[in-house]
């Protein structure tokens, strides 16, 4: 309940909640994008859908820091898109490794 009293006092609560709404929509965007290539490319772009999920889940996050409702899933959703874009990081790096053996 606390966190419901601190989001309704922040300075520039409605721009930072329209920010952070559009990051969710290009997230989402880039997420069903990135979806749609992987299955034409076999998957092989592991570190693109990591990159989506983990702009998804901290768009979320956010949001439910910034409205007060479920604020104790809040930090679960940043731990879980910390963890996708460690995973894309990785996946990348391991994909540039392979092109750079062929």
């Amino acid at each position: 309940m606390y966190s419901l009293h601190l989001a309704l006092r922040l300075p520039g609560h409605p721009l930072w909640v329209a920010i952070w709404v559009a990051l969710l929509v290009l997230g989402i965007t880039g997420l069903v994008g990135a979806v749609h290539w992987g299955r034409r490319t076999e998957w092989r772009n592991t570190d693109e859908i990591l990159r989506g999920a983990g702009t998804v889940l901290v768009s979320l996050g956010m949001l439910t820091f910034l409205l007060g409702f479920l604020s104790f899933f809040g930090p679960t959703l940043l731990a879980l898109a910390l963890a996708c874009f460690v995973g894309a990081f990785i996946a990348g790096k391991r994909e540039q490794e392979l092109d750079d053996d062929d």
